[in-house]
Order: structure tokens, then sequence, then C-alpha cells
């Protein structure tokens, strides 16, 4: 029989893993949710998978079964093309969903890696198919989610088609400093999860064209870079650069 601390502990545990108790909520799950139809929501998100750094959350061609909710950490997705490089798909971080890639063949077409050492809430997808059927805000939401995800790739699509180096990396720093902002974070000071070469991969740069757009912007005074850490300093100068000014 477990003792009443490791009851507990469990309860604890039980609460604290809640989406109901989850600061994130508002981030993944819908804000104004009934409170009688949150608690179904909390019964869904039963599991949580705790990954150690280059762990893989699911690899591509692995059946489909469920969607996660980033707790805490920071991923990548990539896929092998054809030469055999990874060519890095996307970034995501704490309160944004993985997994979507799935949902139309019920296979993954991506590899899904953690970062840093992660935490992910785990949505088995039937389930939430059938919650989504009963709480018309839930399927709303979640129709917007993947609406989101078809406008970031054809914004990515847009940066390799149209934008010169250093304005792609201007639009990646960006994009980061407003997801940071909206979790509650500075949108001005931030630590890089991935490295220079990831970030080439997913820009369609070259490691060294990234090293030397980090150092240009350096130089012009519009950022500060130590290592992975980053201080945006001119947020409204890496804006001018996407509309092709100077200043």
């Amino acid at each position: 029989m477990p003792t009443s601390a490791a009851t507990a502990r469990l309860a604890f545990e039980v609460v604290k893993t809640a989406c109901s108790n989850c600061n994130l909520r508002e981030l993944c799950l819908p804000i104004g949710i009934e409170p009688e139809d949150l608690k179904k929501l909390d019964e869904l998100v039963s599991t949580r998978r705790r990954l150690k750094r280059g762990d893989h959350l699911y690899r591509a061609g692995q059946g489909f079964a469920s969607i996660y909710a980033i707790r805490s950490g920071f991923f990548k997705t990539d896929v092998l093309i054809e030469d055999g490089r990874d060519q890095v798909t996307g970034f995501q971080m704490t309160g944004e969903l993985l997994g979507l890639d799935g949902i139309s063949s019920e296979v993954h077409t991506c590899n899904a890696i953690a970062l840093e050492d992660s935490e992910v809430c785990v949505i088995p997808f039937l389930h939430l198919e059938g919650l989504s059927r009963q709480i018309h805000t839930l399927q709303h939401h979640f129709h917007k989610v993947m609406s989101r995800e078809i406008v970031r790739d054809h914004g990515v699509m847009m940066l390799l088609g149209t934008m010169r180096a250093e304005e792609r990396l201007a639009a990646f720093l960006l994009n980061l400093s407003q997801r940071f902002k909206a979790r509650g974070y500075s949108p001005a000071e931030f630590n890089l999860r991935m490295s220079r070469d990831e970030i080439g991969s997913y820009l369609g740069l070259k490691l060294e064209t990234v090293s030397r757009a980090f150092s240009r912007f350096q130089e012009d005074g519009l950022l500060a870079v130590h290592q992975r850490k980053i201080r945006i300093l001119n947020t409204d100068g890496l804006r001018k650069l996407m509309t092709h000014q100077r200043s």
C-alpha cells in the first residue's frame, strides 16, 4: 500500500499536470472553455513524457497516435532529404504543439528532436477527436492551430523564395522574439537553443552565411551576441531590413 506521503505526491503530480492548473493553457488550449469541459480535458491529457536533449519524440515513418503539447523545453523538426542531409523544417517551444504532421496520413512525416531537456503532454488523437465533437470551442481552437501551422509554413516559403540572407535571419529572430513575448519571456534577450548550422538549414543558408549575418548585425548595432545568448538592441532596425530599408 502506498504511504500517505506517496499518495500526496501523486495527487500533487496529477494536479500539476491537469490542464485546468497549467499556466500554458491559454497558449495551447481554448480561452473561456467551460469548467466542466476543462475537467474532460484534464482526463484526456493524462500522460506526460520527459525527454533528454537529443532524444526523439517521434521519427519519420512512425505511426501517428498522439499530438504533443510542449510543457517545457524546445524542439526541432527535420526530414532526411535525397542527398542524405537533415533539413530542419521548424523549431517549436513551450506552449506549442507537435505531431500535427501525422494527422492526414496517420504516419509522421518528420522527426521531432529535443534541443534541450524537455517535457510534453501526450494527447491521444482519437480521444481528442471524440472530445472535439462534444466541445465545439475545442474543435474551433484546433482548426485555428492547424491554420496557424499552414500560415507559418507559407511564411517560411516566402522567406526562402524572396528574401536575402540578412533579411531571412532578421525575420527569424523577430519571429522568435514575438513567440518568447507571448509566453511571458523577454522579447529582447533570449538564448538560442538551436545551433548556427540548424538555423542555416531552416533558412536555406550555409553556416558561414549565417555567421557572417550575425557578425554584420553586431557591427551595425542591431544585436549583442555572446555564443547562443542574443540581445536585440534595435528591433526597428531588424524590421527595416525586412522591408529593404537601411538605417
